[in-house]
């Protein structure tokens, strides 16, 4: 199959919502809303300082797998952090490398922007997912995250 990975565009807004649900289901059983998401997603889209979002895409441009990834800078390497923020994979289109192409996309504009590492977040029982990053060259870290609530 002739793929292509690019940066999202606006018109794959349904796409990307579509992906973000499957993927907070997949993930943790979370439903989300479409309508934050479509907030949200569009958000970013038109403001890269929030995130920025690829798309892997088949020869008909029809996008099957999304990336996105956002920056944090660090005061003590003076340089960003680059974060994968979400990552979805149709399921007909996985275990066939599209997880690293996605990756490796990533890595090359985190490079080319002098980024220190590239980290992500994932959820401790997502057993096939930590697989699939570790293929990837992903490791564990050496800090937990911890949170304090809003509400």
């Amino acid at each position: 199959m002739d793929t292509q990975i690019r940066k999202a565009e606006i018109n794959d807004l349904n796409s990307l919502i579509e992906f973000t649900i499957e993927e907070a289901k997949e993930a943790e059983g979370l439903n989300k809303l479409p309508d934050t998401l479509r907030a949200g997603i569009t958000a970013a889209l038109n403001d890269c300082s929030k995130a920025t979002y690829w798309v892997i895409v088949d020869e008909n441009n029809r996008p099957f797998g999304n990336v996105s990834a956002l920056k944090e800078w660090s005061d003590w390497n003076n340089g960003y952090y680059w974060w994968i923020q979400s990552m979805f994979i149709s399921p007909r289109y996985r275990g066939k490398g599209y997880l690293k192409l996605l990756i490796n996309a990533v890595k090359s504009e985190m490079k080319r922007e002098n980024g220190l590492e590239l980290r992500l977040y994932v959820h401790q029982n997502n057993k096939v997912a930590i697989r699939a990053y570790e293929k990837v060259g992903f490791v564990i870290s050496n800090y937990d995250v911890m949170i304090l609530k809003s509400h």
